[in-house]
């Protein structure tokens, strides 16, 4: 898969404080999470490659495209849904919508078609002619992301989509990122302080700390690499399954409780645990695929030294 953003030691300063510092690396992959705490640097980035920001030193490129000399192309090929609000509160939503996607270069009839199509597809159609000062908290990110869509970008930055939204419009958000996502028509690249939010809609996650890449990871990769980790967790005497594991050569270590952690070897499928199991009259109460969380990832980055891409 072709690279979607290629850093290039890309370095960003405010009033000559460091933001962005020695950026380096290439993506691929179609939903890309930016994560990190508040300041570190996660919104710059997205704004330096829309080009509202110079870089003080490197660059980047999008889609092959350089941030430097080829901003109005960049443009033409992205969408942005921004983490404050942007609205004009007398102005009816598709009214809104329209005036975006004429911005971003559609012609004024298919701008109008659009608005009213991806309105409806976020889920606003029955309220596209309200004013967006009445709008609620869940209705503004719809509109957002509604007019981030409607010129058809192939690439889309998302910053901290579900800001202020409750359980339930968070699902809905989600729900929407992922269709996006698994359409195949547009790259995304969502950026949030919420780990949940980037597990469950990307691929391939950075973690920045204080402006610089203090982790990467493909999610795909290490759900694949660790299908063969198991955490598991018995309702009576485990001595017995202990043993014959110890017998058998499987690794393994006790945890808290009755949980164990251990390792299929080559060759052997969880099948076999549950027959070994029932053989010596063992309950288990559940069983897991066991992995690095996101979680732990990203606080293994917090604590440890900046790395690269």
């Amino acid at each position: 898969m072709d690279p979607v953003i290629e850093l290039d030691g890309l370095e960003v300063r405010f009033g000559g404080r460091p933001i962005l510092v020695g950026l380096a690396g290439s993506l691929a992959g179609r939903s890309i999470g930016l994560l990190g705490p508040n300041g570190a640097g996660k919104t710059t980035l997205l704004h330096t490659l829309l080009g509202f920001h110079p870089p003080f030193r490197g660059t980047a490129r999008v889609f092959g495209l350089d941030i430097r000399e080829r901003r109005r192309e960049i443009l033409a090929l992205t969408g942005y849904m921004p983490e404050n609000e942007s609205f004009i509160a007398d102005l009816s939503a598709v009214r809104f919508v329209r005036l975006m996607a004429e911005l971003s270069g559609l012609p004024p009839a298919n701008a109008l078609e659009r608005a009213h199509e991806v309105l409806w597809y976020v889920g606003l159609g029955e309220a596209r002619y309200r004013k967006m000062g009445t709008f609620s908290a869940g209705m503004k990110q719809k509109v957002k992301l509604a007019q981030a869509i409607a010129h058809a970008p192939r690439l889309l930055f998302l910053d901290e989509p579900t800001n202020g939204l409750d359980p339930a419009g968070r699902e809905r958000m989600i729900r929407l990122i992922r269709e996006i996502r698994d359409s195949g028509q547009v790259r995304l690249i969502l950026s949030s302080h919420i780990l949940r939010d980037v597990e469950e809609c990307c691929e391939e996650v950075i973690v920045l700390k204080e402006g610089r890449i203090a982790a990467t990871c493909n999610l795909e990769e290490e759900r694949r690499a660790h299908r063969g980790f198991l955490e598991l967790e018995t309702s009576g005497q485990d001595g017995r399954l202990t043993e014959e594991l110890t017998r058998r050569g499987w690794p393994f270590t006790r945890g808290a409780g009755r949980r164990i952690k251990l390792v299929l070897p080559e060759g052997s499928a969880v099948q076999d645990l549950y027959r070994i199991a029932a053989t010596l009259g063992v309950p288990l109460r559940r069983l897991n695929h066991k992995r690095d969380s996101l979680e732990e990832i990203f606080l293994k980055a917090m604590e440890g030294d900046d790395g690269g891409l």
